[in-house]
């Protein structure tokens, strides 16, 4: 009998990844088919290993005040404590205050993607975002302070050789600020964190 290995499961998961990508980006021609279908292969993952509380999905986020983000790829929110607004036809609104992370999610990372990718961050960062006192049978707990809003990139493929090195170091500091990119994923070479 084989013994078992925690490092193999986790390659064969990450092999699993990279030949979805792989089948996604052979296998679609429309860019719009081919986005949405690697936007699914990252969603199928997180949904999976994901404890049940939180929930990822392509979503908009909207703040108290009624402003909305760009749609965003991937959204990791609370779906415990914070429900979503509003979802229909596989379209879904969830509140600002219920954002972890925000994450792009395309087949190839350059410059441009990059960049994108911090603007679409940007667009949930800079929503307005509340936390109230909490009332309890003996009397209230003080509001929680807001925490941060990971932004990430996930990505199949680099244009940039090597994939996770200057060229990409470059690209990401050009905005350190509310685009901000914290996290990500080339499946095909690692993962970075900024």
């Amino acid at each position: 009998m084989a013994e078992w290995s925690l490092s193999q499961l986790l390659s064969s998961l990450h092999e699993d990844i990279q030949q979805r990508l792989a089948v996604v980006r052979k296998s679609f021609n429309h860019p719009g088919t081919k986005g949405d279908a690697s936007e699914n292969v990252w969603i199928s993952l997180l949904e999976t290993y994901l404890p049940k509380r939180y929930q990822a999905a392509k979503a908009h986020v909207v703040d108290s005040l009624g402003n909305f983000s760009q749609q965003i790829d991937v959204v990791i929110f609370d779906r415990q404590y914070s429900p979503f607004i509003f979802t229909y036809e596989n379209e879904t609104i969830v509140p600002a205050e219920s954002v972890y992370a925000v994450l792009e999610a395309k087949q190839t990372a350059d410059a441009s993607l990059v960049a994108y990718a911090q603007e679409k961050v940007a667009s949930v960062r800079r929503l307005h975002r509340t936390s109230l006192p909490i009332p309890y049978a003996k009397g209230t707990y003080p509001a929680k302070p807001l925490i941060p809003i990971l932004g990430g990139l996930l990505t199949f493929e680099s244009e940039w050789n090597p994939a996770l090195g200057l060229s990409l170091d470059k690209a990401l500091i050009a905005d350190l600020e509310d685009g901000r990119l914290d996290i990500g994923c080339i499946a095909a070479h690692g993962h970075f964190f900024f």
